[in-house]
C-alpha cells in the first residue's frame, strides 16, 4: 500500500514539474523578444549614423570612433560596441527559439544564456497550464518520474538482498 501511495507523489510532483515547462520556455522566449526589441532600439540611431556615413557598416562607425583624439568619442565607441555585441547574443538567442520545439526546448533547460535564464527564474511564477503540450509534458514527467525513482528503489532492494528472490510458499488453494 505504502508503494502504492509513494507511486502516486511521484507521478503527481512529476506532473507537476512538467507542466511547467512550456510556461518556463514562453517566459524565457518572451524575455529574450523584449531584450532584442529594447537593443535594436538602441541600434536604430547608430544604425542611421552608419548608414549615412559608412555604407551601413556599424563596425567601421565603431572604428572611426576610437581613431579619434577626443576622449568622448572613444567612451561612445565601447558604448556602441557593448550594445552591438548585446544584440548579437539576443539575435542568436532568438534564431534558437524560433526553431523546432525539440532545440528550442533542449536549449531553454540545458544550454541558456545564464544571466536570461536567471532574470526568467526570479520573475517566473508557477503557473497550470492547461494546455496540449502542457499536459503532454506533465504526463510524460509524471511517468518518467515514478518509473524512474520505483526501479532505482526497486533496484537498491534487490540488492539490498543479496539478488534473492522471496520463496513463495504454497497455498492450499
Amino acid at each position: 500500500m505504502f508503494r502504492s501511495y509513494l507511486r502516486l507523489l511521484l507521478f503527481t510532483f512529476g506532473l507537476l514539474a512538467g507542466i511547467q515547462v512550456p510556461g518556463l520556455i514562453t517566459d524565457y522566449t518572451q524575455r529574450v523578444q523584449a531584450h532584442l526589441l529594447e537593443s535594436r532600439e538602441a541600434l536604430k540611431g547608430f544604425e542611421q549614423t552608419a548608414q549615412r556615413f559608412f555604407n551601413g557598416d556599424l563596425q567601421a562607425l565603431v572604428r572611426h570612433y576610437r581613431s579619434s583624439n577626443d576622449p568622448v568619442f572613444n567612451s561612445d565607441a565601447n558604448s556602441i560596441e557593448s550594445i552591438l555585441v548585446r544584440n548579437q547574443a539576443f539575435e542568436r538567442e532568438w534564431q534558437i527559439l524560433k526553431g523546432p520545439w525539440l532545440a528550442r526546448t533542449w536549449h531553454v533547460l540545458v544550454t541558456p544564456d545564464t544571466q536570461l535564464r536567471e532574470e526568467t527564474l526570479k520573475g517566473y511564477s508557477y503557473q497550470i497550464l492547461l494546455v496540449p503540450e502542457a499536459i503532454a509534458w506533465g504526463l510524460g514527467c509524471g511517468l518518467l518520474l515514478a518509473l524512474l525513482i520505483e526501479s532505482l528503489l526497486m533496484l537498491l532492494a534487490w540488492a539490498a538482498l543479496g539478488g534473492r528472490r522471496k520463496e513463495v510458499k504454497e497455498s492450499w488453494r
